[in-house]
């Protein structure tokens, strides 16, 4: 047990034994971890609110070298520790198996002045620590009731759930067992660690913490299932090493899988490497004179306290989890988790934010010019430079976001208002110089298009000039065969760049209306207020950049209610109806409105859709119909067929081509019910097997073969058997 990748145990123990004798000594314990970062070359700690603790606990203790720093930094403390009580251990080579404390989240005790902290707490860590050492040390009925009586006292105290268990560990690592998460996920996943863990472990994610003797009860049913079948490893310390190994391969599995989920979502409208430029909303401070200071000095902040540098956080989760122990209610929880994530994570260069004050007034707006910064003596130490542009107050129609921090980009109806209101205001602060903040967008044009769009160069050349002329077109084509990845591709290939701030898109469906493409009258408080549409904003932008061209892409055309949808624009967006010699006057606002020159509109229908009518002839005359057919047989997609150097694929091809020809030939359906290449699609070379090929089968192609021929059961059965007998 004493092998190198275990050598820690014999410090921690013996650690343990000497740390004892400070139970009533603590002010030299503090002087001494004083002495020993300074010996060390190391800062000190966050022990206290401000300055050196006058008091500690032994598992804090233990936390100086079992959080998130570096092996080296461990290792140095340990060996000064080891030297300067004269303990005699092992060299520690390793740490394998040591669970480690969050570093925002490190003391065992609350923070002097907190209302949450008892003169009790350490005290009763103290009793706890010199408990569970006797116990491990001499087992018998009377340390057992001394142990479960010292923990539960430890039961309402502030930052004790689950990480006293780790100091348990720690400290006899051979008889207590270590809840963090990890284990309980290892041991709790009965394919792991066998159905008699399982049975008693609590879940990973459950918010019941065991009582004293409920977890003297978990040790000694996994201790007695150690070296089994079902739980091979030898002893706890091997054990929680296994289920760290465990944990981090799982975790990189998964990881990996939803780095490609996320890519192949991005890459499947063509917006992959593009940085969108977003729009946030930020009530930074109830008191005036802190949000008149940050225009002074161009910067914004999150309105929360510190819980430590948000850098250190890997993830969402991980913030929520140090938030748990000052944030009682879930539900807060989540919104200044996100709110925190988001300021350090998602906020870019040249994003935009308007500072909110109330639920109704916005007065400023300005560009991030700098990445996020953590100030760590600031009342509010989470910050970020913005050059501010305005300090003018905007009174929406509507309420705003009760949120602290939030997101607001996808509001278009606020983004045009705010756009409308300070594009007429001088009041720009002057103060504040910060370089040209545009974004920069990647080059995008014909060739790009052709690289990765399984069309031909006529057919490319087909769409672009009938847009250019006419200005509206709509792509049609069987289930699959690309349109809304062409439609974004088509955009992009003629701004000559993938500016998706100039490329907008909406689905019609039955219930899509006038109100909510152009305007109409919505609820608001008491009563209703008018409120613009999609297209209504998308076109108020494009008219303050008549230099750009702007895209506005409409998915499943033919599912709305066209004419109510339109409405008076029927005439406004034909190609020789644009511009402001051209208005008409709105329906509910009364308006004199125009569909700017540098507006096209892509509309994308389904043929093989018999549930829908055909499109009226008023609109069809004002759009350019291109039909796009199936590209199994393009250069582009044969390329890409044979990158993936599947035999099994290129006879599944072969069959669906043969299906093909059936439904072309079928009266009933024909060559607009053809299946589509993009089923096909984001395969690669070591993920195209069987089972991939199966899925697409099964889930993709026969339901279409069920739908197309219903009332014909014989061939269905036919079709099915066919395509499933390549993959046997």
């Amino acid at each position: 047990m004493m092998s190198e990748e275990y050598d820690w145990i014999d410090f921690y123990t013996k650690f343990a034994d000497k740390l004892l004798e400070y139970k009533h000594r603590r002010p030299e314990l503090i002087a001494l971890i004083q002495e020993m970062y300074e010996a060390i070359g190391e800062k000190f700690p966050k022990l206290e609110a401000e300055g050196v603790p006058t008091d500690i606990d032994p598992y804090t203790v233990y936390g100086l070298f079992n959080k998130g720093i570096r092996d080296s930094t461990r290792k140095k403390i340990v060996d000064y520790l080891n030297s300067k009580l004269g303990l005699n251990s092992r060299p520690v080579s390793s740490f394998n198996g040591v669970p480690i404390l969050n570093n925002q989240n490190a003391t065992f005790y609350a923070f002097r002045w907190n209302a949450r902290r008892t003169d009790k707490d350490i005290d009763n860590l103290w009793d706890v620590f010199e408990a569970s050492v006797r116990l491990a040390d001499n087992e018998n009925e009377e340390n057992r009731k001394l142990f479960v009586a010292a923990y539960e006292n430890l039961s309402e105290q502030f930052n004790i759930r689950w990480n006293i268990t780790f100091g348990f560990y720690w400290t006899r690592p051979n008889r207590f067992l270590s809840l963090d998460g990890r284990n309980r996920w290892y041991l709790g996943t009965e394919a792991l660690a066998g159905e008699v863990c399982a049975s008693v472990v609590p879940r990973k994610n459950t918010s019941h913490v065991p009582t004293g003797e409920e977890y003297l009860q978990i040790c000694d049913t996994v201790i007695g299932q150690l070296g089994t079948s079902n739980c091979p490893a030898a002893s706890l310390p091997e054990l929680s090493y296994e289920a760290w190994l465990e944990s981090e391969r799982v975790n990189k599995e998964e990881d990996e899988r939803k780095a490609k989920e996320k890519e192949k979502a991005k890459n499947s409208l063509g917006d992959g490497d593009v940085s969108r430029q977003r729009f946030w909303l930020i009530s930074p401070s109830k008191f005036a004179s802190v949000t008149d200071d940050l225009f002074d000095r161009g910067v914004m902040i999150l309105g929360y306290p510190s819980i430590g540098d948000l850098a250190d956080f890997e993830s969402r989760d991980e913030i929520r989890e140090v938030l748990k122990e000052s944030i009682s209610d879930e539900s807060q929880q989540k919104n200044v988790s996100l709110a925190m994530w988001q300021f350090v994570s998602e906020v870019q260069i040249g994003d935009a934010v308007y500072i909110k004050e109330g639920p109704n007034k916005i007065i400023g707006w300005g560009i991030v010019a700098e990445n996020y910064r953590f100030e760590e003596k600031a009342n509010f130490p989470y910050m970020r430079q913005v050059d501010w542009k305005s300090r003018e107050i905007f009174t929406p129609v509507s309420g705003l976001p009760n949120k602290t921090f939030t997101e607001i980009t996808d509001d278009q109806v606020l983004l045009t208002n705010l756009e409308e209101f300070y594009a007429q205001s001088d009041d720009v602060v002057e103060d504040f110089e910060a370089e040209s903040l545009e974004k920069q967008y990647p080059a995008y044009g014909r060739a790009d298009f052709l690289s990765e769009v399984f069309v031909t160069e006529g057919q490319y050349e087909s769409m672009v000039q009938a847009l250019r002329t006419k200005k509206n077109i709509i792509l049609q084509g069987a289930p699959g065969v690309g349109k809304t990845f062409i439609a974004k591709r088509l955009a992009y290939s003629m701004m000559g760049e993938k500016d998706i701030n100039r490329v907008m898109m909406v689905q019609f469906h039955q219930s899509y209306s006038y109100e909510d493409f152009i305007e109409g009258y919505r609820p608001a408080g008491s009563g209703f207020e008018l409120q613009k549409g999609a297209f209504y904003s998308f076109c108020k932008r494009a008219a303050d950049d008549l230099e750009n061209d702007y895209f506005f892409i409409i998915d499943e055309i033919n599912r709305g209610n066209l004419s109510k949808i339109f409405g008076e624009l029927f005439m406004l967006i034909e190609n020789d109806k644009r511009g402001k010699s051209n208005k008409l006057q709105l329906l509910y606002s009364k308006e004199l409105f125009h569909v700017p020159e540098n507006v096209y509109l892509i509309g994308m229908m389904n043929t093989a859709d018999r549930s829908l009518a055909m499109l009226d002839y008023a609109l069809r005359r004002r759009f350019a119909f291109i039909e796009l057919p199936p590209g199994f047989a393009t250069e582009g997609f044969g390329r890409y067929r044979d990158a993936l150097g599947s035999e099994q694929l290129n006879l599944l091809l072969q069959k669906v081509n043969e299906l093909n020809q059936a439904i072309a030939a079928d009266d009933s359906l024909g060559e607009g019910f053809c299946v589509g290449h993009s089923y096909f699609c984001n395969l690669e070379r070591e993920t195209c097997d069987t089972s991939a090929l199966s899925a697409i089968v099964e889930f993709e192609l026969l339901p279409l073969v069920k739908e197309y021929w219903f009332d014909e059961p014989a061939k269905v059965r036919d079709w099915s058997d066919r395509l499933r007998r390549t993959l046997s």
